[in-house]
Protein backbone atom coordinates (compact mmCIF):
# COMPACT_ATOMS: atom_id res chain seq x y z
CA UNK A 1 0.00 0.00 0.00
CA UNK A 2 1.32 3.55 -0.91
CA UNK A 3 0.60 6.40 1.48
CA UNK A 4 1.39 9.89 0.70
CA UNK A 5 1.34 12.90 3.27
CA UNK A 6 1.74 16.03 0.98
CA UNK A 7 2.43 18.59 3.64
CA UNK A 8 3.89 17.62 6.62
CA UNK A 9 5.91 20.96 7.65
CA UNK A 10 3.53 22.15 10.36
CA UNK A 11 3.33 19.02 12.23
CA UNK A 12 6.73 17.40 11.80
CA UNK A 13 9.27 19.59 13.01
CA UNK A 14 11.97 16.64 12.51
CA UNK A 15 10.63 15.33 16.12
CA UNK A 16 7.91 12.81 15.04
CA UNK A 17 8.01 9.04 14.77
CA UNK A 18 6.15 7.83 11.69
CA UNK A 19 6.56 4.28 13.09
CA UNK A 20 2.78 3.56 13.43
CA UNK A 21 2.16 5.28 9.88
CA UNK A 22 5.09 3.50 8.36
CA UNK A 23 3.80 0.22 9.34
CA UNK A 24 1.52 0.27 7.24
CA UNK A 25 2.69 0.16 4.39
CA UNK A 26 5.33 2.49 1.58
CA UNK A 27 4.88 5.96 3.04
CA UNK A 28 6.28 9.15 1.34
CA UNK A 29 6.14 12.40 3.48
CA UNK A 30 6.54 15.81 1.49
CA UNK A 31 6.95 19.11 3.76
CA UNK A 32 4.60 20.90 1.22
CA UNK A 33 3.17 20.48 -2.32
CA UNK A 34 2.86 23.72 -4.40
CA UNK A 35 -0.13 22.58 -7.08
CA UNK A 36 -2.09 20.10 -8.32
CA UNK A 37 0.05 19.15 -10.62
CA UNK A 38 2.64 18.07 -7.82
CA UNK A 39 0.18 16.74 -5.91
CA UNK A 40 -0.88 14.41 -8.81
CA UNK A 41 1.99 13.21 -9.69
CA UNK A 42 3.26 12.35 -5.80
CA UNK A 43 0.18 10.46 -5.86
CA UNK A 44 0.28 8.00 -8.62
CA UNK A 45 -0.02 5.10 -7.28
CA UNK A 46 -1.17 5.99 -4.12
CA UNK A 47 -3.98 4.02 -1.81
CA UNK A 48 -4.34 6.91 0.37
CA UNK A 49 -3.14 10.63 0.98
CA UNK A 50 -2.55 11.90 4.38
CA UNK A 51 -3.18 16.06 4.16
CA UNK A 52 -2.42 19.28 7.08
CA UNK A 53 -4.24 21.68 5.04
CA UNK A 54 -3.55 21.02 1.47
CA UNK A 55 -6.93 21.11 -0.63
CA UNK A 56 -8.10 17.35 -2.30
CA UNK A 57 -10.98 18.13 -5.13
CA UNK A 58 -12.42 17.09 -7.87
CA UNK A 59 -9.41 17.35 -9.87
CA UNK A 60 -6.95 15.16 -7.71
CA UNK A 61 -9.65 12.49 -7.03
CA UNK A 62 -10.59 12.37 -10.84
CA UNK A 63 -6.12 11.69 -11.38
CA UNK A 64 -6.06 9.56 -8.86
CA UNK A 65 -8.14 6.44 -9.17
CA UNK A 66 -6.62 4.25 -6.56
CA UNK A 67 -6.78 6.66 -4.22
CA UNK A 68 -9.36 5.19 -1.42
CA UNK A 69 -8.68 7.32 1.62
CA UNK A 70 -7.94 10.78 2.35
CA UNK A 71 -7.34 11.30 6.07
CA UNK A 72 -6.70 15.20 7.18
CA UNK A 73 -4.53 15.35 10.16
CA UNK A 74 -6.67 17.77 12.05
CA UNK A 75 -9.98 18.45 13.24
CA UNK A 76 -11.24 20.60 10.32
CA UNK A 77 -11.89 18.75 6.59
CA UNK A 78 -13.20 21.85 4.76
CA UNK A 79 -10.50 21.86 2.35
CA UNK A 80 -11.81 18.39 0.85
CA UNK A 81 -14.15 18.35 -1.34
CA UNK A 82 -16.56 15.74 0.53
CA UNK A 83 -19.34 15.15 -2.37
CA UNK A 84 -16.23 13.96 -4.88
CA UNK A 85 -15.19 11.59 -2.54
CA UNK A 86 -18.94 10.55 -1.76
CA UNK A 87 -19.51 9.73 -5.46
CA UNK A 88 -16.00 8.16 -5.38
CA UNK A 89 -16.77 6.30 -2.77
CA UNK A 90 -13.61 7.46 -1.50
CA UNK A 91 -13.33 7.26 2.69
CA UNK A 92 -12.54 10.73 4.53
CA UNK A 93 -11.47 10.88 8.45
CA UNK A 94 -10.59 13.10 10.51
CA UNK A 95 -8.80 13.77 14.06
CA UNK A 96 -10.94 15.15 16.45
CA UNK A 97 -10.53 16.89 19.47
CA UNK A 98 -6.70 15.76 19.50
CA UNK A 99 -5.60 19.14 21.07
CA UNK A 100 -7.88 19.90 23.93
CA UNK A 101 -5.04 19.99 26.37
CA UNK A 102 -2.77 21.91 24.86
CA UNK A 103 -5.32 24.72 23.92
CA UNK A 104 -6.62 24.76 27.37
CA UNK A 105 -3.26 25.72 28.30
CA UNK A 106 -2.60 28.13 26.48
CA UNK A 107 -5.52 29.94 26.65
CA UNK A 108 -4.50 30.26 30.34
CA UNK A 109 -0.63 31.14 29.37
CA UNK A 110 -2.47 34.07 27.66
CA UNK A 111 -4.67 35.33 30.72
CA UNK A 112 -1.46 34.87 33.17
CA UNK A 113 0.53 36.68 30.69
CA UNK A 114 -1.92 39.44 31.18
CA UNK A 115 -3.04 39.43 35.09
CA UNK A 116 0.54 38.56 35.98
CA UNK A 117 2.60 41.06 33.47
CA UNK A 118 5.93 38.32 33.38
CA UNK A 119 6.62 39.97 29.91
CA UNK A 120 6.99 43.17 30.99
CA UNK A 121 8.36 42.58 34.66
CA UNK A 122 11.61 40.56 32.79
CA UNK A 123 11.97 43.15 30.46
CA UNK A 124 12.24 45.86 33.01
CA UNK A 125 15.07 43.62 35.05
CA UNK A 126 16.98 42.27 32.03
CA UNK A 127 16.84 46.38 31.21
CA UNK A 128 18.43 47.10 34.52
CA UNK A 129 15.23 49.43 35.84
CA UNK A 130 14.92 47.17 39.37
CA UNK A 131 17.99 48.52 40.94
CA UNK A 132 19.57 48.24 44.58
CA UNK A 133 17.49 51.66 45.38
CA UNK A 134 14.05 50.18 44.67
CA UNK A 135 14.40 46.76 46.04
CA UNK A 136 10.89 45.79 47.17
CA UNK A 137 9.17 48.38 46.75
CA UNK A 138 9.74 48.09 42.62
CA UNK A 139 5.85 47.32 41.51
CA UNK A 140 5.39 49.35 38.35
CA UNK A 141 2.65 47.10 37.21
CA UNK A 142 -0.61 45.71 38.60
CA UNK A 143 -1.15 42.40 39.51
CA UNK A 144 -4.46 40.75 39.20
CA UNK A 145 -5.74 38.00 41.42
CA UNK A 146 -8.08 35.39 39.24
CA UNK A 147 -9.09 33.59 42.11
CA UNK A 148 -12.53 35.16 43.14
CA UNK A 149 -12.97 36.39 39.93
CA UNK A 150 -15.25 34.80 37.20
CA UNK A 151 -14.61 33.44 33.65
CA UNK A 152 -17.20 33.54 30.66
CA UNK A 153 -16.65 30.78 28.18
CA UNK A 154 -18.01 30.68 24.79
CA UNK A 155 -18.14 27.45 23.12
CA UNK A 156 -18.46 24.44 25.72
CA UNK A 157 -17.11 21.60 23.66
CA UNK A 158 -13.87 19.79 24.48
CA UNK A 159 -11.73 22.64 24.98
CA UNK A 160 -14.23 24.91 26.71
CA UNK A 161 -14.86 22.26 29.01
CA UNK A 162 -11.27 21.88 29.87
CA UNK A 163 -10.66 25.77 30.56
CA UNK A 164 -13.33 26.03 32.70
CA UNK A 165 -12.01 22.80 34.88
CA UNK A 166 -8.71 24.68 35.25
CA UNK A 167 -10.57 27.98 35.85
CA UNK A 168 -12.33 26.51 38.60
CA UNK A 169 -9.06 24.98 39.71
CA UNK A 170 -7.53 28.91 40.00
CA UNK A 171 -10.92 29.83 42.08
CA UNK A 172 -12.65 31.11 39.52
CA UNK A 173 -16.69 31.06 38.92
CA UNK A 174 -17.44 29.89 35.62
CA UNK A 175 -20.40 31.09 33.13
CA UNK A 176 -21.70 29.35 30.39
CA UNK A 177 -22.88 31.38 27.16
CA UNK A 178 -25.09 29.12 25.74
CA UNK A 179 -26.48 28.60 29.36
CA UNK A 180 -26.39 32.03 30.69
CA UNK A 181 -24.69 34.64 27.66
CA UNK A 182 -25.27 38.01 29.79
CA UNK A 183 -23.28 36.39 32.77
CA UNK A 184 -20.44 35.26 30.75
CA UNK A 185 -20.52 37.87 28.73
CA UNK A 186 -20.52 40.15 32.17
CA UNK A 187 -17.31 38.15 33.46
CA UNK A 188 -14.33 39.36 34.53
CA UNK A 189 -12.65 37.11 31.58
CA UNK A 190 -14.24 36.25 28.22
CA UNK A 191 -12.90 33.29 26.75
CA UNK A 192 -14.06 31.67 23.21
CA UNK A 193 -13.59 28.45 21.97
CA UNK A 194 -16.59 28.32 19.14
CA UNK A 195 -16.03 27.87 15.86
CA UNK A 196 -16.08 29.93 13.15
CA UNK A 197 -19.30 30.24 11.14
CA UNK A 198 -21.37 32.74 9.15
CA UNK A 199 -22.90 33.45 12.34
CA UNK A 200 -20.16 33.91 14.63
CA UNK A 201 -17.99 35.68 12.40
CA UNK A 202 -17.26 39.09 13.39
CA UNK A 203 -19.51 38.09 17.13
CA UNK A 204 -17.19 40.39 19.17
CA UNK A 205 -18.43 43.74 18.21
CA UNK A 206 -19.04 46.73 19.31
CA UNK A 207 -22.50 45.39 20.44
CA UNK A 208 -20.62 42.61 22.21
CA UNK A 209 -18.26 44.68 24.06
CA UNK A 210 -20.51 47.25 25.36
CA UNK A 211 -21.95 44.49 27.42
CA UNK A 212 -18.56 43.29 28.84
CA UNK A 213 -17.89 44.41 32.24
CA UNK A 214 -15.66 47.73 31.89
CA UNK A 215 -12.02 46.26 32.50
CA UNK A 216 -12.51 42.78 31.76
CA UNK A 217 -9.96 40.19 29.40
CA UNK A 218 -10.65 38.83 26.36
CA UNK A 219 -8.65 35.27 24.99
CA UNK A 220 -9.49 34.05 21.77
CA UNK A 221 -8.00 30.85 21.26
CA UNK A 222 -10.59 30.11 18.88
CA UNK A 223 -10.72 31.75 14.95
CA UNK A 224 -9.21 35.39 14.60
CA UNK A 225 -12.66 35.80 12.63
CA UNK A 226 -14.68 35.78 15.44
CA UNK A 227 -13.06 39.33 15.81
CA UNK A 228 -13.79 42.85 15.02
CA UNK A 229 -10.12 43.62 14.86
CA UNK A 230 -10.88 47.24 14.81
CA UNK A 231 -13.57 47.11 17.15
CA UNK A 232 -11.37 45.45 19.77
CA UNK A 233 -8.59 47.59 19.29
CA UNK A 234 -10.84 50.54 19.99
CA UNK A 235 -11.74 48.76 23.06
CA UNK A 236 -8.11 48.76 24.38
CA UNK A 237 -7.15 51.86 23.54
CA UNK A 238 -10.18 53.12 25.39
CA UNK A 239 -9.72 51.08 28.56
CA UNK A 240 -13.06 49.27 27.83
CA UNK A 241 -10.61 45.68 27.42
CA UNK A 242 -7.95 45.83 29.91
CA UNK A 243 -6.45 43.32 27.85
CA UNK A 244 -6.73 40.36 24.98
CA UNK A 245 -4.49 37.49 24.26
CA UNK A 246 -5.04 35.89 21.08
CA UNK A 247 -3.33 32.78 19.66
CA UNK A 248 -5.36 33.37 15.97
CA UNK A 249 -6.05 36.91 13.97
CA UNK A 250 -7.13 36.87 10.91
CA UNK A 251 -5.79 36.85 8.34
CA UNK A 252 -2.82 34.85 9.67
CA UNK A 253 -0.17 35.88 9.17
CA UNK A 254 -2.16 39.22 10.16
CA UNK A 255 -1.37 41.79 7.53
CA UNK A 256 1.06 45.10 8.39
CA UNK A 257 -1.92 47.19 9.31
CA UNK A 258 -3.85 44.65 11.19
CA UNK A 259 -5.27 47.13 14.21
CA UNK A 260 -4.78 44.01 17.02
CA UNK A 261 -1.22 44.58 16.30
CA UNK A 262 -0.52 48.33 17.94
CA UNK A 263 -3.02 48.34 19.93
CA UNK A 264 -1.88 48.13 24.17
CA UNK A 265 -2.41 45.58 26.18
CA UNK A 266 -2.35 43.00 23.42
CA UNK A 267 -0.64 39.68 23.70
CA UNK A 268 -0.59 37.87 20.92
CA UNK A 269 1.00 34.62 19.92
CA UNK A 270 1.31 32.67 15.94
CA UNK A 271 -1.11 29.91 16.17
CA UNK A 272 0.91 28.11 18.14
CA UNK A 273 -1.43 26.53 20.98
CA UNK A 274 -1.57 22.76 19.41
CA UNK A 275 2.29 22.65 18.81
CA UNK A 276 3.45 20.44 21.69
CA UNK A 277 5.51 17.94 20.06
CA UNK A 278 3.28 15.30 22.31
CA UNK A 279 0.04 16.78 20.34
CA UNK A 280 1.49 16.75 17.35
CA UNK A 281 2.98 12.79 17.88
CA UNK A 282 -0.78 12.49 18.69
CA UNK A 283 -2.32 13.51 15.31
CA UNK A 284 0.13 11.02 13.50
CA UNK A 285 -0.60 8.01 15.63
CA UNK A 286 -4.51 9.25 15.37
CA UNK A 287 -3.73 9.17 11.44
CA UNK A 288 -2.07 5.52 11.72
CA UNK A 289 -5.26 4.29 13.74
CA UNK A 290 -8.02 5.96 11.31
CA UNK A 291 -5.95 4.17 8.02
CA UNK A 292 -5.63 0.70 9.94
CA UNK A 293 -9.22 0.72 11.11
CA UNK A 294 -10.31 1.76 7.10
CA UNK A 295 -8.29 -1.49 5.90
CA UNK A 296 -9.43 -3.45 8.38
CA UNK A 297 -13.30 -2.44 7.64
CA UNK A 298 -13.53 -0.24 10.41
CA UNK A 299 -14.93 3.19 10.54
CA UNK A 300 -12.76 4.83 13.06
CA UNK A 301 -13.05 8.61 12.86
CA UNK A 302 -15.00 8.56 9.32
CA UNK A 303 -16.78 11.38 8.21
CA UNK A 304 -17.85 9.61 4.86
Amino acid sequence: MKIVFLDHQVIDRGDIDWGRVEALGELEIYEQTASDEEAIGRLAGADAVLIDEYPIGRRIMEACPELRFIGSAATGYNQIDLDCAREKGIAVCNVPAYSTEAVAQHAFALLLALTNQIGGFDQDIHGGKWNSDAGAAYTPRPIQLLDGKSMGIVGYGNIGRKVAEIARAFGMEVHIYSRDPEAAIRSDVVSLHCPLTGETRGMVDEAFLGQMKDGAFLINTARGGLLDGEAVARALKSGKLAGLGADVLSPEPPEPDDPLLTAPNCILTPHIAFTPVEIRQRVIDISADNLRSFFEGGRLNRII
